[in-house]
């Protein structure tokens, strides 16, 4: 149940702690390129964890980064509770100032002391399975059980999301510090109010590879963004659409009620528009359909549940490489060796345009090893078999 490896580093360096927390890593699993329109979305937590230890009391805070340490780069960051301001770009040590000013301002809750920490993570940066929500999580975590603040799931995931989004200033939406939050398997509507509904999807074999070919969210989202919005206009311009249907549509992305508009309705009225927005509109609408029809299998429990469910990650990345284009042709090599090694269904996790895939495969360890290596041999940098895991916590038995 715990990191054995992770923990053992900690203890290494130190003999004894007074806390141990940790929070997961996530996998972006259905939905993808839906919560930016207010769609829901449905992360995964995975048993790659980050660990944050408390070794003593302190008037500041001092927290040691031991991957970074063992890099042999700058693995020290140190701040007074009272100025969580930010440091250098790109420093660790940001995400936790940014927790700490995040719970002083949208809990009302200021810190006079701090505390000696050390952190080790397993889950690797620039994977695709957001690294910094569990880096910001897990020390978010670590603060309440410390500090008997009292914050619940929800608090603790959505004071990691405005540290990352308001304090470090990274244009992110709420999946990944939800996900690794409450863990398993949620649906998550990203529009305020917040809601969370926690799937009965109690396992899951995955394996998630980096393709090793890096991309900016900056190139692909406002360019998608300004495609909807361009057929939205035309929709909304042309005279033969009903009144009913013009109701649930609107000017921006974020506008329409998504949810509401059937395919069949709309279809006709998209060939009398642009290629590109005519897609990215049957994009969004059918890839809600299909997410749609995945959780209702989870919550029926379906048989062959996991089969299933890479049939419907299939279709799903294809809609992402045909309707949404944020696919590449190395993409396609990995994703394609994946699939003749035995994965059930592979797609693109996250933005696209290179980053991860993720894969729901056999519980076989040989199948999974087998799909790994085929990813790896077809041009993937790097490459991990995941499960389903619980969200933050902490660690009882190391005290």
């Amino acid at each position: 149940m715990h990191g054995g490896f992770s923990v053992k580093r900690i203890l290494e360096r130190y003999r004894s702690i007074k806390l141990l927390v940790s929070a997961p890593g996530r996998v972006d699993f259905l939905n993808t390129h839906q919560d930016y329109k207010g769609l829901p979305v449905v992360p995964i937590a995975v048993n790659l964890r980050t660990y944050v230890a408390v070794v003593e009391s302190s008037r500041r805070f001092i927290v040691e980064s031991l991957n970074l340490m063992e890099e042999g780069k700058l693995y020290k960051d140190e701040f007074d509770p009272a100025r969580p301001i930010q440091s250098w770009k790109g420093w660790f040590g940001n995400y936790l100032r940014a927790v700490v000013a995040a719970i002083r301002d949208y809990t009302g809750v200021s810190l006079n002391e701090g505390f000696h920490a050390v952190i080790y993570s397993e889950v690797p940066i620039g994977g695709g399975l957001a690294s910094s929500a569990a880096l910001e999580v897990a020390f978010a975590k670590a603060l309440d059980a410390y500090f008997n603040l009292g914050l619940n799931t929800s608090s603790l995931a959505e004071v990691s999301f405005k540290a990352e989004n308001t304090y470090v200033g990274v244009p992110c939406g709420r999946l990944d510090q939800y996900g690794s939050a409450y863990g398993g398997a949620i649906l998550l509507y990203p529009r305020e109010p917040v809601r969370v509904e926690v799937l009965p999807l109690e396992s899951l074999d995955m394996v998630v590879v980096d393709s090793g070919i890096r991309h900016s969210v900056a190139e692909i989202h406002p360019v998608r963004q300004r495609e909807i919005n361009e057929g939205l206009k035309q929709l909304m311009e042309n005279p033969l659409i009903p009144r009913e249907l013009k109701e649930k549509l609107g000017y921006r992305f974020d506008e329409p009620r998504w949810s509401e508009i059937e395919y069949h309705e709309i279809k006709p009225y998209l060939d009398a528009i642009k290629d590109a927005p005519a897609k990215r509109i049957a994009f969004t609408i059918l890839m809600n359909a299909s997410t749609m029809k995945a959780i209702d299998l989870i919550k029926r429990g379906e048989p062959r549940l996991q089969e299933k469910l890479g049939e419907i990650v299939n279709e799903q990345h294809e809609l992402l490489r045909d309707l949404y284009e944020v696919s590449l042709p190395e993409l396609e090599k990995i994703r394609n060796a994946m699939l003749d090694a035995g994965a059930y269904g592979v797609k693109i996790s996250g933005a696209g345009m290179g980053g991860s895939l993720l894969a729901v495969v056999p519980s076989e360890q040989e199948v999974k090893k087998r799909v790994l290596d085929a990813a790896l041999k077809a041009g993937a940098r790097r490459g991990w078999i995941v499960r389903i895991d619980e969200g933050a916590r902490v660690e009882d038995g190391y005290i």
